[in-house]
């Protein structure tokens, strides 16, 4: 059965390697939200072609993949795929089984493109060649087809989600804070906060 994402994991990879200091710049704040790895057993929900954990030691990373193009990728980078799963579909309550599959004080770590985004406008013109986005877009947009088989919600919503289900001590990390349109000049640093980053990580303790 093909899947979300199936047939696009070229489109994905290259995307990032044409936007180097953006790739960059989401790999810090990857990183950074990550912390200290070392004797601790992460899960990888919606691990993609493993890039991002490809420049950690993807040794202790085990993944979930919706598509098994991308999973097979991830392997080849040495992320554990021990699942091929819907997990786009599950959508907001994915959040409650995460939990449960977490240890006393475990942490979620959400990393994600907030819906408060000009890639969701682009979803729903179904095209970036639009008056609404001239001078908006940056010269090598998020591949449509990824955008548009994503599911997007907003910050805040996922933190009343997270808040809802008995989730506490939560951080937030952001970075991409520049406008869209020159978010690949430099690297950018990671910032506390979430209500003005491209790129946000949302840490929250069981």
């Amino acid at each position: 059965m093909i899947q979300k994402f199936d047939g696009y994991d070229k489109k994905y990879d290259e995307w990032f390697m044409k936007n180097e200091n953006l790739f960059m710049s989401e790999l810090k704040l990857f990183k950074k939200a990550l912390g200290d790895i070392e004797n601790k057993r992460i899960l990888s929900v919606g691990c993609g072609s493993g890039l991002f954990e490809s420049y950690i030691d993807s040794r202790h990373i085990e993944g979930i993949e919706p598509s098994k193009d991308m999973g097979e990728i991830a392997k080849k980078r040495g992320v554990n795929v021990i699942k091929y799963g819907l997990i786009e579909d599950v959508d907001l309550p994915t959040y409650k089984k995460c939990r449960q599959a977490l240890k006393k004080n475990g942490k979620l770590i959400l990393l994600d493109v907030p819906k408060e985004s000009v890639y969701l406008l682009g979803k729903s013109l179904n095209t970036y060649d639009h008056d609404y986005l001239n001078g908006v877009m940056p010269a090598l947009p998020y591949p449509l087809a990824l955008a548009s088989s994503g599911v997007w919600h907003s910050t805040e919503k996922k933190i009343d989600v997270l808040k809802s289900i008995n989730f506490n001590d939560f951080q937030y990390l952001q970075t991409l804070i520049r406008n869209p349109l020159y978010t690949n000049e430099e690297v950018e640093d990671v910032q506390e906060g979430y209500k003005s980053g491209g790129y946000v990580a949302i840490i929250a303790k069981k």
